[in-house]
């Protein structure tokens, strides 16, 4: 049976684990002669702009011995309106694997009931999983096993935030989301995730006592219009020292980036002692790694 990696809950907390600690095995080990996927092609399909995400999974398939194909999918079929399905039967049979980074999770839905290789979710509307691989790497690398331990989510309620949730569920530690009213995450994600998961409108309250305090843009792509609202909306809910010294005095500040310093961050936090922002922008391409390994299997 195919295996797809569209949300985190795809995967049972033991496999969650195993990828995380595979993903620092690679990366310890660094093994140029480790090339597992020679003649192995990912497709990666984009409608929305990339840096890590394009990158990470290029270079991955790169170290690997694989190879990546960029498609953006306004250069493809897809532009011309060819039905998801369709373009999923077709790069199914000519790829080993698809990534696709785009605006809906139910488009990575229908590529993913008709495609006969597995589909990864770069980012969607809803999800944003591989990113949450990276971030539990680095918790890890860091501070160990988060089990039992508190993140506090600090901005909006997004498709970070909702991989956020099911990594709470997943790997057994407590979330503590502080957002505006009006920003709240999925209501069913939430619920989802039970007991591990609370709702806070204080940023402060949120953040006493965390090993970790975590944010994210305030203005995605594709919400340029609401940028001024968003400005005002999310006033108070900065990750600045004064947030951080409500924390654990070793915690970790995380940002999936890119980062709108003096917005959703100061700077003196991002570029500050406690930030682990570059570690875990680097642990994309490991995490990936270890994610494609699972999926088409290790030789």
């Amino acid at each position: 049976m195919t295996r797809h990696f569209l949300k985190l809950s795809d995967l049972t907390p033991p496999e969650a684990r195993q990828i995380v600690q595979r993903a620092i095995a690679l990366k310890n080990a660094r093994d140029p002669s480790y090339r597992p996927f020679t003649g192995k092609t990912l497709a990666m399909v984009f409608t929305k702009n990339s840096t890590r995400t394009r990158v990470s999974f290029e270079a991955g398939m790169a170290k690997f011995g694989g190879h990546a194909l960029f498609l953006h999918a306004g250069a493809t079929q897809l532009g011309r309106d060819e039905p998801i399905s369709d373009t999923a039967r077709v790069l199914s049979r000519m790829v080993d694997a698809i990534m696709i980074r785009n605006d809906s999770q139910a488009d990575q839905q229908d590529l993913a009931a008709n495609s006969r290789v597995p589909v990864v979710n770069g980012l969607s509307d809803l999800h944003h999983p591989c990113q949450l691989l990276a971030d539990l790497q680095t918790w890890f690398e860091h501070r160990g096993d988060p089990q039992g331990k508190i993140a506090a989510w600090v901005g909006d309620g997004n498709n970070v935030c909702h991989s956020f949730i099911e990594a709470a569920a997943l790997f057994g530690f407590k979330l503590r989301i502080a957002t505006p009213k009006g920003y709240e995450p999925d209501a069913a994600i939430v619920k989802a995730a039970g007991e591990h998961v609370e709702i806070m409108r204080g940023a402060t309250f949120a953040a006493n006592g965390a090993d970790l305090i975590v944010t994210d843009t305030w203005t995605s792509m594709g919400q340029e219009a609401e940028t001024q609202k968003r400005l005002a909306d999310f006033s108070g809910y900065q990750v600045d020292a004064d947030l951080m010294k409500r924390a654990k005095p070793d915690a970790l500040f995380m940002h999936c980036l890119p980062a709108h310093r003096s917005e959703e961050v100061s700077a003196e936090v991002i570029d500050g002692a406690q930030s682990v922002v570059w570690d875990e922008a680097e642990n994309r391409l490991w995490a990936q790694m270890a994610l494609l390994e699972f999926l088409l299997g290790r030789p």
